[in-house]
């Protein structure tokens, strides 16, 4: 089994990384040199099917986790701090209750041990109906998603994935046929018995409706030492869209 494509920064103890959904471990790059600079070794890494990370037809939060596992085997990381954002979040989570002796303290940025109903269908579309193999910029294809998605900041956070296959040839370094086929698997919860007892702080942005005042009980019965925190001015993509609160607070936190 391949292991993880990763980014990593700095040294000390190790910080892991996951991305959201059609993200990858890019997106975290300035935070986790602020975090590398307070003296730790950071691991950014790629999911399954994004980023740089293989490709595989199977996809959920039960290979998710076994993923990291095997990369802090590899890595021989005896045990990390797991910062985990979206659909990372849910990872980070998961992997936390499973394995309690490898995990630190987990981070959760802007997700709630929860189900949540698909709402990617417009992104997915908007990938779907790109043609792809006839766009040669990065600018055309921005010309052509912003029919089907309106908000520019979610389409710059989608075309960070294109990149030149071979000369004249973009594609998108997500598998986007498996994830389109598996979108429903974003949304799924860990066991409803899971719980992770050590160290645990969720962040939220106070303009993302992902986690609601009624979470609260939730989170306390899968993870009894959790805090909630609130990042303003600042919606489901916390970290970039505040990040010197974020940083201050996950910080604080993780030291």
């Amino acid at each position: 089994m391949p292991v993880l494509h990763s980014n990593i920064l700095g040294e000390g103890q190790p910080i892991i990384i996951l991305h959201g959904f059609l993200g990858m471990s890019d997106n975290w790059k300035s935070m986790g040199s602020k975090y590398a600079e307070e003296g730790f070794a950071v691991h950014m890494l790629d999911l399954r099917n994004h980023g740089k990370s293989f490709h595989s037809t199977e996809f959920n939060y039960d290979l998710l986790a076994e993923d990291l596992k095997q990369y802090m085997e590899h890595h021989q990381l005896g045990s990390a701090i797991i910062i985990g954002h979206s659909m990372g979040g849910k990872t980070a989570m998961l992997f936390a209750c499973r394995y309690p002796q490898l995990t630190k303290k987990l981070l959760v940025a802007d997700i709630a041990p929860k189900f949540y109903p698909p709402h990617h269908q417009d992104i997915i579309n908007g990938l779907n109906a790109l043609d792809i193999g006839n766009i040669s910029s990065r600018n055309e294809a921005d010309e052509q998603l912003s029919q089907y998605i309106k908000n520019i900041g979610i389409r710059q956070f989608l075309l960070k994935n294109l990149y030149w296959e071979e000369k004249g040839v973009l594609g998108f370094r997500f598998n986007l046929k498996v994830l389109s086929e598996k979108m429903e698997e974003i949304g799924e919860n860990i066991g409803s018995t899971d719980t992770y007892k050590g160290p645990t702080l969720f962040l939220r942005g106070d303009r993302s409706e992902y986690i609601t005042p009624d979470d609260l009980s939730v989170i306390k019965r899968h993870f009894p030492l959790a805090t909630v925190e609130t990042i303003v001015k600042a919606g489901h993509w916390l970290h970039a869209e505040n990040p010197m609160q974020f940083f201050e607070k996950s910080i604080l936190f993780i030291k």
